[in-house]
């Protein structure tokens, strides 16, 4: 049996300033947005090259609570926590996405590895890891 990575998503206060911030912070571009009458909500499909990310906007959705915004807090509450995305140099990274105005919640060298963890412009958290580009993919941030 086998399967990829096809994309991840998270629920977003603001469909309209989220595409701007996945944009404008991270790269993404607009692939694609579409309704979806029987949630109801409307979705942004964003891509940065081979990786898709999908924002959903759902009227009268809650806001994320605030220990969903801390990580080590998050871990207290079961479920899906975060997306993880490989960079080079996370502190680099760190560096360059938060004056593209990114919420660093921290950037943490640690005895297995490196990362940094943000927050996106609902609150939702986002983890970059310190590891090689895989084999056959260019180059990013």
């Amino acid at each position: 049996m086998n399967f990829w990575y096809h994309h991840g998503g998270v629920s977003v206060a603001d469909l309209d300033a989220s595409i701007a911030w996945y944009r404008d912070v991270l790269g993404f571009e607009l692939d694609k947005r579409f309704h979806v009458p029987t949630i109801p909500a409307d979705i942004a499909m964003m891509r940065n090259g081979d990786l898709y990310f999908e924002l959903f906007e759902v009227p009268g959705s809650k806001a994320l609570p605030h220990d969903r915004r801390v990580p080590d807090d998050d871990l207290q509450t079961q479920g899906n926590k975060h997306v993880a995305f490989v960079v080079q140099d996370a502190a680099a990274f760190a560096a360059e996405i938060e004056s593209r105005g990114a919420d660093i919640v921290w950037v943490k060298k640690m005895p297995h590895g490196s990362n940094a963890f943000i927050r996106d412009n609902s609150g939702n958290l986002i983890e970059f890891v310190e590891e090689p580009v895989p084999s056959g993919l260019p180059g990013s941030l």
